[in-house]
């Protein structure tokens, strides 16, 4: 960590101060003739963590409310699957529980449900108690729910493969080797998309996690159509294998889930977009279009996929609605050979599917004074959150040569949206600590809480180094 100038006072952050732009030939003479709002916070008094540190780390890092979420989930299901073998069980069964599980694993991922969920959670009253709230904002981990189902699935689905096989060689059961063949494959392919999506393998290979996640899904998904046709002619008895069907509740459940995952592909276009480099590490998109005769409406703290090549990557963006106007934009900044490739050559027309999906930045709207920490692209997604005023906020922006590599529209709007923003230019002054310098205006600002936009150690640094002082704070959590 480097030291940060040596000026004995700061700016009061309550104040409409003027922005501080370090390194910017606009405000190279204002900079220095102010005292910087960073002005000693290296010297600032910072609690010390609370609680011992076994019982931090459980807390903050082992027990997160999305691996809670989990294994509530896991739990539940195995206590439902030890009590049956307990007292009997049979396919047909455990193929409705199994059957069941995956329907709640890909609705917890179907962007309306997200949408919806969002709606609600952050619906609370601002007046309501700050640790109800608190709460209620942790609905970005939903996604907990997502993972555990998934893998109780499939874990019901190699109960069921086992059961088949008990059944089918004692001649006592219904089952039909088709049916056991069917559920062994479906098996292979659900066991594949989890190892891929484990963090230790997607972290290195993102792209073959988003195909495997893709592509064996929607097979493993016809499968599932097959197995369930015929473990319910297996189980029919004398009645017709059509009404079987009417009256079979894994049927049903499969019509709902084809429909939620055909619908983001039912809005597949390929439009026209307006591109203005900001520099050459970063490109401005705008959007104008229609989708069944109307105009996306992205809000701030939501996001929406783009694709060259729509059957094999996506890459998803927040969303910057232009005021006043149907347009919207996503700044896309390099971070990879897709976004370099696409900031090189700006396309014309690209690939967008589905609607804009709510994510963590969403819950700003639950509080009254919030701090909005950005590094470099991090402001991207930030930046809606600031032209919306929801409540008074400051914001932290840290980054190496943010005009030249963000442009001048982008940087000037920010800074018109709002005025105290501390903008910290890392090469002129080096890395920050980012927790004592965080904390530090929490404290200026009296905020409720902080959302941090940063890469994933930076994010996980700063949520644990503020949560573990009392400090509410949010950040994106790479689930699957």
């Amino acid at each position: 960590m480097t030291d940060s100038p040596s000026s004995p006072t700061s700016i009061d952050s309550h104040s409409k101060s003027p922005s501080t732009f370090v390194g910017d030939e606009k405000s190279e003479t204002s900079s220095v003739l102010e005292k910087l709002p960073w002005d000693g916070y290296l010297e600032v008094d910072i609690p010390e963590k609370k609680e011992g540190k076994v019982f931090r780390d459980i807390r903050h890092i082992i027990f997160t409310i999305y691996h809670r979420l989990f294994g509530i989930v896991f739990l539940a299901n195995a206590g439902i699957l030890i009590s049956l073998f307990v007292y009997g069980v049979d396919t047909n069964r455990l193929g409705l529980i199994t059957v069941s599980n995956i329907f709640v694993a890909i609705l917890m991922r179907q962007d309306y449900v997200v949408n919806a969920l969002f709606d609600i959670f952050t619906s609370v009253p601002r007046s309501w108690p700050l640790w109800f709230r608190l709460l209620m904002a942790r609905v970005y981990h939903l996604g907990g729910i997502h993972s555990g189902a998934a893998v109780s699935g499939t874990i019901w689905l190699a109960a069921t493969a086992g059961k088949g096989i008990q059944e089918y060689t004692s001649g006592d059961g219904r089952i039909s080797l088709a049916t056991l063949v069917i559920s062994w494959v479906i098996l292979a392919f659900l066991v594949i998309i989890i190892l891929m999506a484990l963090p230790a393998f997607r972290s290195v290979s993102h792209d073959k996690f988003e195909r495997v996640h893709r592509f064996a899904g929607w097979t493993a998904t016809a499968l599932v159509w097959v197995h369930v046709v015929l473990l319910t002619n297996d189980w029919r008895g004398e009645a017709s294998l059509g009404y079987a069907l009417v009256h079979s509740a894994p049927m049903w459940l499969m019509f709902i889930i084809t429909g939620s995952l055909a619908l983001p592909w039912m809005r597949l276009r390929k439009v026209p977009v307006r591109s203005i480099a900001l520099s050459d590490h970063a490109v401005r998109l705008y959007f104008n279009y229609k989708v069944f005769g109307m105009h996306p409406r992205p809000y701030p703290g939501s996001a929406a996929r783009i694709s060259l090549d729509p059957l094999h990557e996506w890459h998803a963006f927040a969303c910057v609605p232009v005021p006043g106007t149907d347009e919207w934009s996503m700044v896309v900044s390099q971070a990879g050979d897709w976004t370099t490739e696409l900031i090189r050559n700006p396309p014309s027309n690209i690939w967008v599917r589905g609607t804009a999906v709510a994510g963590v930045l969403r819950v700003n709207i639950m509080f009254r004074r919030v701090v909005f920490v950005a590094t470099g692209s991090g402001i991207g997604p930030i930046a809606p959150c600031l032209f919306a005023h929801d409540q008074p906020h400051r914001l932290l922006w840290t980054g190496s040569n943010i005009r030249k590599t963000f442009g001048d529209d982008l940087v000037d709007s920010v800074i018109e949206a709002e005025p105290g923003a501390v903008i910290y230019d890392t090469r002129k002054y080096g890395r920050p600590d980012m927790v004592k310098l965080t904390y530090k205006l929490v404290q200026d600002f009296n905020a409720e809480a902080v959302v941090i936009i940063s890469n994933e150690p930076l994010t996980k640094k700063v949520v644990y180094g503020l949560m573990s002082r009392g400090v509410p704070a949010f950040g994106a959590i790479w689930d699957s």
